[in-house]
């Protein structure tokens, strides 16, 4: 089976693209800026139809992985076309293209595309974004269900994990606790932290057994922003007084955020092999990958 991968210098992508190296060799590995190790480094610019057109046709994968997104929630309000045309315009050739060579993708999608008035929301619940980022994601969603014939709409949120670039949330809250850096952390925002490894083992799993529909990927645990710093700082003994309580009202944000944006995993959980982690489970072994190598 050929394998393409979009945003595979990403967060999640590059943890992919090892996972899949485990089991497969034709793993074409789609980066904009930032080279992939791993992988046939294949360079793929979202905002040329042409140029998607292009890498899809040449490399006549079986399963895509589509992964890169603009995720930056105050510049996709910002640069709203360009988010729109990256998240959705692109994500709409993508599915074209899938359909014109038979293959299976897989759209990975956000929390974002609920109003988060109220959280564990399940597959089928309403969506309305109250942002441009998840605006743009979900008309990507709208577009692979229209036009795509064999697809997985594979929702997550927070993604945590390491990467020698990108820093997600626990590494942000581990160096400036290490410092002794005081941080004011939202107690009101709810989402679903997902461990980078547990993610990409449900989406191979999805792709290998080409699993249809909406699915929702993240992690088994509905948690505020601080409750999960105080977690990494109780795992790391880290002071946690240095974590001061604050609410969304405060941020300087400039798109709004869903205040409960958790999902429900049940669907997940009795579907696939991997099941989703709690954030306990996610967090023991990220405090255990951190210590093990930097990156």
């Amino acid at each position: 089976m050929k394998f393409l991968v979009t945003g595979s210098a990403g967060l999640v992508g590059r943890q992919v693209i090892k996972d899949l190296l485990q089991s497969y060799t034709q793993v074409y590995s789609c980066y904009n800026n930032s080279k992939p190790e791993d992988g046939i480094a294949t360079h793929l610019d979202l905002t040329s139809p042409d140029g998607i057109i292009k890498v899809i046709e040449s490399t006549r994968p079986d399963v895509i992985i589509h992964l890169a997104a603009m995720t930056n929630v105050d510049l996709c309000e910002t640069q709203k076309d360009l988010a729109t045309k990256i998240n959705a315009k692109a994500t709409a050739v993508i599915a074209e293209q899938a359909k014109k060579l038979g293959a299976f993708l897989v759209y990975v999608s956000t929390d974002y595309v609920f109003d988060g008035e109220k959280g564990m929301k399940i597959e089928s619940d309403n969506t309305e974004s109250i942002d441009h980022y998840g605006k743009s994601k979900l008309e990507g969603e709208k577009a692979v269900e229209e036009i795509a014939t064999k697809w997985c709409i594979a929702r997550t949120s927070t993604p945590y994990g390491i990467h020698p670039k990108k820093k997600s949330f626990p590494i942000f809250i581990a160096e400036n606790l290490k410092s002794g850096i005081p941080l004011d952390i939202i107690t009101d925002q709810y989402t679903s932290p997902t461990y980078v490894p547990n993610l990409s083992r449900m989406l191979i799993e999805i792709s290998s057994r080409k699993i249809q529909g909406i699915l929702h990927v993240s992690g088994a645990t509905r948690v505020s922003r601080y409750d999960m710093a105080m977690m990494v700082a109780d795992k790391l003994n880290l002071d946690k007084k240095l974590l001061r309580p604050t609410s969304m009202g405060n941020m300087n944000w400039t798109a709004k955020r869903p205040r409960d944006s958790s999902l429900d995993i049940s669907k997940a959980a009795s579907l696939l092999k991997e099941k989703p982690m709690t954030v306990q489970q996610g967090l023991d072994l990220f405090v255990e990958q951190m210590k093990q190598k930097p990156n």
